[in-house]
């Protein structure tokens, strides 16, 4: 288990933690592709067991883990509870809605469209929820966000982009967007928070929630491939999901969010690389571009981003001599929880 302390861990291998986690991350949607070719098994139902799986491997790793003294500003019961039950939602909703957009779109489409939708539904959300100003540059990132899911939808021709399966992306996007809003507004006042404990729960309350919808579905699936999808089911549990999120709260730890956000741009373009060397999935032209106005407006909100910091502080620090502004105080940047 990667060592999550700042101090500990060099930038370098914090980069390479992301890297990996955001290339992991996008072999999840091309597993759960090829369990829907060789079974009947459902998204919710493939939900729920990567829930299991993964809370059995995070509670392994929380045993092992070496015990911290409790931090001097520990985040308040109520706050936790309501951070862990509200990631806990929106990460069902998140990684469901995916899974069944992989399945009705595609994996190329569906993860280039809940990974390029969801920060810019995070920069409108923290505008109409805390008044964060968007900027040009998040205006400029959400136009091009929603100009790249109209080149999708309606240049992408019916037999490669399905207009459900695009939806369902989106609402995967929003539960994504959800979890991180949460931790910002409840962030806001300082206090310290545990990534990888808050993360285990999440998957806890995804299991017991995700269980009822499951048994109807299928829990377990009809397949002449019983082996291959055990199988695929170990790896959606251990890879994409238990190794790949400690990998990425270690990194996210040190890099600044705005490149964890470039970084994490290599989900969507492993993704679609592997949906076409791989499954056979089909790039047409109009599905190339929405998808590179998608990662553009991502790349726009990265940039954004790290401009910010630096704006603020030459506002926050007064030329030499000079008397600061009354009230005026450096705001400190905010890192983004997935």
């Amino acid at each position: 288990m990667p060592n999550s302390s700042p101090s500990a861990l060099p930038v370098g291998r914090s980069l390479l933690y992301l890297i990996v986690a955001g290339i992991a991350w996008g072999t999840a949607g091309a597993a759960a592709s090829l369990i829907f070719r060789v079974s009947d098994m459902g998204p919710l139902a493939l939900s729920f067991w990567r829930c299991v799986g993964g809370l059995a491997l995070l509670l392994g790793a929380l045993a092992l883990r070496p015990r911290r003294a409790a931090p001097a500003a520990a985040e308040p019961r109520g706050r936790r509870t309501a951070r862990i039950l509200g990631t806990g939602i929106g990460l069902t909703v998140f990684q469901s809605a995916y899974f069944a957009a992989v399945q009705h779109t595609g994996l190329a489409v569906g993860t280039v469209v809940a990974l390029g939708a969801g920060p810019v539904l995070i920069a409108v959300g923290a505008r109409l929820t805390m008044g964060e100003r968007l900027g040009r540059g998040g205006l400029l990132a959400a136009t091009g966000a929603l100009t790249g899911l109209a080149v999708l939808v309606l240049g992408g021709g019916a037999a490669e982009v399905r207009p459900l399966g695009v939806v369902l992306a989106v609402v995967s996007a929003a539960g994504y967007a959800a979890i991180t809003l949460i931790t910002r507004w409840l962030g806001r006042d300082g206090g310290a928070t545990d990534a990888l404990g808050t993360t285990t729960w999440a998957f806890a309350i995804g299991a017991v929630g995700l269980l009822p919808f499951a048994v109807a579905e299928g829990l377990v699936p009809h397949t002449g491939s019983p082996v291959r999808v055990v199988l695929l089911l170990v790896y959606v549990a251990a890879v994409p999901t238990a190794l790949a999120f400690a990998l990425y709260f270690a990194g996210a730890a040190v890099v600044r969010a705005a490149t964890v956000s470039v970084i994490m741009l290599l989900e969507p373009v492993s993704a679609a690389l592997i949906a076409v060397s791989l499954l056979g999935e089909r790039l047409t032209a109009a599905i190339v571009l929405g998808t590179l106005l998608l990662l553009a407006a991502v790349t726009c909100l990265a940039f954004a981003e790290a401009r910010t910091p630096a704006v603020r502080r030459r506002v926050a620090e007064p030329a030499e001599g000079a008397e600061p502004a009354s009230g005026e105080e450096p705001a400190e940047g905010e890192a983004v929880a997935v």
